[in-house]
């Protein structure tokens, strides 16, 4: 990341800043803000993987690289400062992997992992639905027992790329255990998104922009093989994954390339307010590498990663108000101007920074209830 002195590992570092501007010198990609929602690219996903920047600390049986949580973060730092379309594999590569890793049979693992590192095979998550929001306790897409596996009923929202992807990795509820917590019962179903009964219908942006779907599951056949984990325990699953989901750099960087324009334009001027929201953004950054040296070690760190999450979503949105104030312009898709164009990218995702991931009450409500006296 230009100009703020990291060096974590640099030889890494620079390889993908060599590949980065390649690919932009040939004009494979223009940056955007929130590129690994809105840039979805299955050749770029290709091109990273064919380098060894997909499945990163994954075993080598299953076509990862073995390498360290922290070399992955440097590696999507960067990807994530350019503003390069990683969206097709980010899902897969960030939670659905480590999730098959931990829970998933030899078979699930074969059948997935190789070709998730290839870059080939991309998952939507199916967690959010209709009038739940991040109350994931209360999901009610059923599983019902059949004859060879389960029929899955229910709505699935907020599903970014659902109509592109393989595989939707969905929480289902598979019983109603009597006097339980409402979180028992739960479990997680690998779902083909081309089998029958499936449909995908997009939430488009306000400029016609499609990456969110409303995922309906109308008695979908779904085979026992196709349990990730125990049955009943996929509380437990989902929870360790959302460590992955909430506390990687996309949680902060997402508007960095309207950040970055707006510093080279006002490299020239003292402005407090750019410091000092270059000052928070290497403190998120600490933050989530001391998240990710916990995960190399195999810990679930559930309200480090919320707490990146939340200030994170505030951080991102400082960054347009900011950008508006000290620069004094409006936000146009069509300007020749790229702060103008960026600016305009950032504000049409806005909205959906708090929804990804958990809303920031929910965020506030998991910090709260692991610092405070119980």
């Amino acid at each position: 990341m230009s100009g703020l002195g990291i060096v974590l590992p640099g030889s890494l570092r620079a390889a993908v800043r060599e590949f980065l501007a390649e690919q932009l010198s040939a004009g494979s990609f223009e940056p955007r803000c929130d590129s690994w929602l809105s840039g979805f690219s299955p050749q770029f996903s290709r091109a990273l993987a064919a380098r060894g920047w997909v499945a990163m600390t994954w075993p080598r049986e299953y076509g990862g690289h073995e390498r360290s949580e922290l070399e992955r973060l440097t590696v999507n730092e960067e990807l994530l400062a350019a503003g390069a379309p990683v969206a097709a594999h980010w899902f897969a590569d960030r939670q659905v992997g480590p999730g098959l890793l931990r829970h998933g049979t030899p078979g699930q693992r074969a059948r997935f992992l190789p070709a998730i590192a290839r870059g080939e095979c991309f998952f939507a998550i199916g967690m959010s639905e209709p009038d739940t929001g991040s109350d994931l306790a209360s999901v009610r897409t059923t599983a019902t027992r059949a004859d060879a596996g389960w029929r899955v009923t229910g709505t699935k929202l907020w599903t970014s790329h659902a109509h592109r992807s393989h595989y939707l990795l969905a929480l289902v509820r598979t019983s109603h255990p009597a006097g339980a917590a409402r979180h028992a019962g739960l479990s997680q179903l690998i779902i083909d998104l081309n089998a029958p009964g499936v449909h995908v219908r997009p939430v488009p942006f306000l400029d016609g922009e499609h990456h969110f779907n409303e995922v309906v599951l109308d008695d979908v056949p779904v085979s026992e093989d196709a349990l990730l984990g125990r049955e009943g325990e996929g509380w437990a699953q989902v929870t360790g994954e959302l460590a992955h989901e909430r506390s990687g750099p996309e949680r902060f960087l997402s508007t960095f390339p309207l950040l970055a324009e707006l510093a080279r334009q006002q490299s020239h001027r003292g402005q407090p307010e750019l410091g000092a929201l270059l000052a928070e953004l290497a403190t998120l950054r600490q933050l989530s590498r001391q998240v990710a040296e916990r995960l190399q070690a195999g810990e679930a760190p559930t309200a480090e990663a919320a707490l990146v999450k939340d200030l994170g979503t505030r951080f991102e949105n400082r960054v347009i108000d900011v950008t508006r104030r000290v620069a004094g312009i409006e936000p146009d898709p069509l300007s020749a101007e790229p702060l103008a164009r960026l600016l305009a990218d950032a504000v049409l995702h806005a909205p959906a920074f708090t929804l990804r991931g958990g809303t920031s009450e929910i965020m506030r409500g998991i910090v709260a209830r692991a610092v405070l006296p119980r």
